[in-house]
């Protein structure tokens, strides 16, 4: 639960750290993405560390890109208490947006899992169960 909580802390800083709030182009038609992150897997013997980011990007840009607290991989929650984070899409000019997960395990590698969200789509829910 505590990795939880600094998990959510550490999105907070990292995505208020000197920016100033950014306004959508169209208010009425913002657009927001919801990260769900958890595990079905039984990890509780795997002590590597694992770093999660989240992004959100367009064909050309990144307009959104934040890590999380670096956490041991046992630590990953399952699904009854899931890492929820939502974040409405900066300077969003409704075309079709790539979002989702990239980590790193210490000393293995790094992967990711990536989805779309829809030109007009105005909800996008990006969920991983990590393997």
């Amino acid at each position: 639960m505590m990795t939880a909580i600094a998990a959510q802390i550490t999105l907070e800083i990292a995505c208020s750290k000197g920016k100033s709030p950014v306004t959508p182009v169209n208010p009425k038609a913002s657009r927001t993405i919801k990260f769900v992150l958890y595990t079905k897997k039984d990890f509780s013997n795997n002590t590597g560390n694992i770093a999660f980011s989240l992004f959100i990007k367009t064909r050309k840009t990144t307009l959104f890109d934040s890590t999380l607290s670096v956490m041991k991989i046992k630590d990953i929650p399952d699904s009854a208490h899931q890492l929820r984070f939502e974040k409405i899409v900066p300077n969003d000019d409704g075309s079709d947006l790539a979002g989702g997960f990239h980590y790193n395990i210490e000393n293995v590698g790094h992967a990711g899992y990536t989805d779309t969200s829809k030109a007009g789509e105005k909800l996008k829910v990006i969920e991983y169960a990590f393997q």
